[in-house]
């Protein structure tokens, strides 16, 4: 059943903070990537095991926080009503977005003329203008994530207010929830889920494999696949959330998706294995094969990772509690810090292992500490994690209102 208004669901609070995490090491990976140039700083060492990383990670972690942000998202409105949700979500989403949007930009485009200096010796006398700043071209970078839901909350309010008007007698809901609990118990659910995805990815014939969804991190209209791929996850978690305790059944394959997970995922990286990371597959048989794998991929990690999830995490722990909560503002602060390292340790004579290692450790200790020093305790902290927790607080029993 679920869970009582006071209670959490620790185990979603753990992969939704894992989710934003792994971005981290996402991000710290491209710098190794072998090929042709794939990312503003490219280090002097490449490495396979990184190319690996890169494509599993972009896979499954934006998917599963989109379903968890469904899921917490009606939740939240179940609990406030629609007033209190809307205030809530421009509070926590949109204030955010419009605050640190600006501070990052200029971080990284600090980094980025650091970066220049170092490899060019100095600005080029005749750079070009920057590009014009329109919807379809507006550097939202890793933070599009919270414009989408931006989008996707509007979208859900007007869905719902729709189908009380028409569905009355709660047919049509009825059988919208048969339906959420067949793809939630069937072993089939996730390739069902999966096929319109793969849909979406084989429609682009100029499909770059290894990028798999575009994310719309550089346009305010997100283009089809990401549209596709997250507006399902956000719609399957808000509606799974509708039936009490049904996210349970997540816990009975959760082996089994992982096993196909990893499956999938290893048949679709060696069809690109080898091709430099703009390319695309000319072969119509392959590609077709590539994006099959690569959407059941996405949904059997997704099923699999939030089934162990609610099978080993669902007890209460302080450490993963905090790390969930500081998972936010490491998320919107990692961009800039993870580059600086980058270009700092570029041509350092280092294994690239030490390198990754000190990318990942630079980032995120002091992400952690000024965490602790200038958001828990701060009216920041009551911006991103909803209060604001004294220096010294008694424990207490906390409702679940995260940024998903």
């Amino acid at each position: 059943m679920t869970p009582a208004p006071t209670e959490r669901l620790h185990a979603l609070d753990a992969v939704r903070g894992f989710a934003l995490l792994l971005g981290v090491a996402f991000h710290a990976s491209m710098s190794f990537l072998p090929g042709p140039q794939a990312w503003i700083v490219m280090d002097e060492q490449r490495s396979e095991v990184m190319a690996v990383t890169f494509f599993t990670l972009h896979i499954f972690r934006m998917t599963v926080f989109f379903l968890i942000a469904g899921y917490f998202g009606r939740l939240l409105l179940e609990r406030r009503g629609g007033g209190g949700f809307i205030v809530d979500r421009l509070k926590r989403i949109a204030a955010p977005l419009a605050i640190f949007w600006p501070m990052v930009l200029t971080g990284i485009i600090a980094v980025l003329v650091w970066n220049t200096i170092e490899t060019m010796g100095g600005i080029p006398k005749n750079a070009p203008p920057p590009p014009a700043i329109t919807p379809t071209a507006f550097p939202l970078t890793h933070l599009w994530f919270l414009w989408v839901l931006l989008l996707l909350y509007p979208a859900m309010l007007i869905l719902r207010g729709v189908g009380k008007l028409l569905d009355r007698g709660g047919h049509v809901a009825r059988l919208v929830d048969g339906l959420i609990r067949f793809l939630t118990h069937s072993i089939v659910g996730p390739v069902l889920l999966a096929a319109p995805v793969a849909l979406a990815l084989w429609l682009k014939p100029d499909l770059m494999a290894w990028v798999g969804i575009p994310t719309p991190d550089q346009s305010l209209i997100p283009g089809p696949i990401a549209a596709t791929a997250y507006g399902i996850a956000f719609t399957f978690g808000w509606l799974l959330q509708r039936q009490d305790g049904l996210i349970q059944a997540f816990t009975r394959r959760w082996a089994l998706h992982l096993l196909v997970a990893i499956g999938a995922t290893a048949a679709a990286y060696l069809m690109v294995r080898g091709t430099p990371i703009f390319a695309r597959i000319s072969d119509e048989g392959m590609r077709a094969g590539f994006c099959a794998l690569y959407a059941l991929a996405i949904w059997t990690w997704t099923f699999g990772l939030i089934g162990a999830a609610l099978t080993f995490l669902s007890g209460h722990s302080p450490v993963r509690r905090y790390i969930a909560d500081a998972s936010y503002w490491i998320y919107i602060v990692h961009i800039p810090l993870v580059m600086a390292l980058q270009v700092l340790l570029r041509d350092a004579p280092l294994a690239w292992p030490i390198k990754y290692g000190l990318v990942l450790l630079g980032t995120l200790v002091p992400a952690l500490i000024t965490y602790e020093l200038l958001v828990r305790h701060t009216h920041l902290g009551w911006l991103l994690n909803g209060r604001r927790i004294p220096w010294r607080a008694k424990p207490q029993v906390q409702t679940q209102e995260g940024i998903a």
